[in-house]
């Protein structure tokens, strides 16, 4: 007879029945134990891959606590460039994905009054800036947000021919680049980028100003070009001004004097290609369109019972802006017919 003890009033459990009972338990009980291990050891690794990360951002920090300028340590968004290259990505991520994308089953908006009020306000503000400059260099860095707007109306009125990688690259850069000026070496040499800059914007806006004003105002604004002409001069003014500190001893830091001249041979180029893609290559592209079409009123004009007819195609320039920038211009054809009395 096997052996046997009482559970509970009427309950019969026999030993070979409830050891493996105890055994389950005995198992689960290490179990706990190594998923015990195993959280605390996944919740050390992460404790030391967090410690690590901030000891990484606490020596990144470190570098513009001990080398940035004193007077600015404290000024909004200059104890990191974080925050500047977060808000440079996402002004970038609006124009080039959000905006259009929130804008493509939508009518444009027309916004002529807040185009007049905008560019009105930006030459003040340029005009102001420029007669301050020594004092006010967070605010110029300040601006360079504030230009956002011209894309994000670029965005609103459906105009995306004019968001072209040129006008993207400008806006979204150039937040960065004056945050490093203003925070290491505000005022002195460093003034004559924002100083020309600003001068450049005061006429820059004065035209988008005129612009805005509507077709009567728009027939006078024939100077464009020469707009553009002016930026390019700027950019290889900054160039001289920067690069003769590597030839001239300086108590100025070498890194920001090819940050700055780097900057400017950029965009220069940039602005130069944009000035052959609009200016240049039309005009040259018209000339030829038309000596073509001179050859061949020569040697496709035929006449019979006093009409002359035309059996040839003449070549007419098309040029336009894409979506995703400045497209090199395309000849397409139409057919032209004509015809003269006797």
């Amino acid at each position: 007879m096997c052996n046997k003890f009482e559970y509970g009033a009427g309950n019969t459990v026999y030993p070979h029945i409830l050891k493996p009972l105890f055994q389950i338990g005995e198992g689960n009980k290490e179990s706990d134990d190594e998923y015990s291990f195993s959280r605390q050891r996944q919740t050390q690794i992460s404790s030391n891959t967090m410690t690590g990360v901030l000891k990484l951002y606490d020596n990144f920090q470190s570098i513009f606590d001990k080398y940035g300028d004193v007077r600015t340590k404290g000024w909004f968004l200059m104890s990191s460039p974080l925050p500047t290259l977060i808000i440079c990505l996402t002004y970038v991520y609006i124009v080039k994905v959000i905006g259009p994308r929130l804008m493509a089953n939508r009518k444009p908006f027309e916004l002529r009054r807040t185009l007049i009020v905008y560019n009105l306000f930006q030459v003040i503000f340029s005009s102001w800036l420029f007669y301050e400059m020594v004092n006010v260099c967070w605010w110029y860095y300040f601006s360079k947000f504030t230009e956002f707007f011209d894309t994000f109306f670029f965005v609103l009125r459906k105009k995306t021919r004019h968001i072209s990688t040129l006008h993207v690259i400008h806006h979204g850069v150039m937040p960065m680049s004056v945050w490093f000026g203003v925070r290491f070496t505000p005022g002195g040499h460093s003034t004559f980028f924002g100083l020309l800059n600003t001068f450049v914007h005061i006429i820059m806006y004065s035209y988008y100003l005129l612009a805005a004003l509507g077709p009567e105002i728009q027939k006078y604004l024939w100077w464009k070009k020469y707009l553009t002409s002016l930026q390019m001069i700027q950019f290889v003014a900054i160039m001289v001004h920067a690069f003769q500190l590597l030839f001239i001893e300086c108590n100025y830091p070498r890194a920001f004097v090819w940050w700055i001249g780097m900057h400017a041979v950029m965009f220069f180029f940039l602005f130069k290609e944009f000035y052959n893609e609009q200016y240049s290559r039309p005009r040259k592209a018209k000339a030829e369109a038309a000596n073509s079409a001179a050859k061949d009123s020569c040697n496709g004009v035929s006449q019979s019972n006093g009409e002359i007819k035309k059996n040839s195609y003449s070549k007419q320039s098309d040029y336009y802006v894409n979506g995703d920038g400045i497209s090199r211009p395309d000849l397409v054809q139409r057919t032209v017919s004509a015809s003269a009395n006797n």
